[in-house]
């Protein structure tokens, strides 16, 4: 069975790029995959520098994260977009993960992946520009990227006071993400 890790670029609590990330998941499960939803902030990760690394070593959050990428075949990542770019959470997240601990192989929790990626955002452009900047790093380290993709614009109003969405349209897109992931993963399986 193919395992998907779904995850979003958002420490918010009530974020719309965590709900975003959810519906796409469900088109995962939906296509058969086994999905883990997880929450970056809840690795307690701090500021990396190589400094701080020397002096700790891995942080137990960052080698908790990077187990998970290396246990899951894919990714479905929904990212705000600050300033054009991802947030530093996620960031941050992702370069603990790429450290290399013991016998393991060099960016061994991206290599051979592939990701669905998605942002969204209140705005009209759904945070666009961060599919740039997201895809390129995530291909950077490895990671194959779906070439199709999702920016969610107006994303406040898609949502009920439940969380579930309300619009048709965007979620059967979201969910074609998740689907496409997992009969990508499972061809390159097979």
């Amino acid at each position: 069975m193919v395992k998907v890790l779904a995850f979003s670029g958002s420490g918010r609590k009530d974020s719309v790029n965590k709900k975003v990330v959810a519906v796409a998941a469900r088109g995962a499960e939906e296509a058969g995959a086994q999905v883990t939803i997880v929450n970056l902030e809840d690795f307690d990760m701090p500021v990396f520098t190589e400094d701080l690394e020397a002096e700790i070593g891995m942080h137990e959050g960052g080698q908790r994260f990077k187990e998970l990428l290396m246990e899951h075949d894919g990714f479905l990542i929904s990212s705000p977009e600050y300033n054009s770019s991802y947030s530093a959470l996620f960031k941050n997240a992702i370069d603990w993960a790429s450290r290399k601990v013991g016998d393991e192989k060099v960016l061994e929790a991206y290599k051979g992946k592939v990701a669905g990626i998605m942002a969204a955002s209140p705005g009209g452009l759904g945070g666009m520009r961060v599919l740039v900047t997201l895809r390129m790093l995530m291909e950077n380290l490895g990671t194959m990227v779906l070439p199709t993709q999702k920016a969610v614009g107006g994303a406040f109003k898609l949502f009920d006071e439940n969380g579930q969405i309300n619009d048709e349209k965007t979620e059967k897109a979201l969910k074609a993400i998740g689907a496409q992931l997992v009969d990508t993963l499972q061809k390159l399986k097979s």
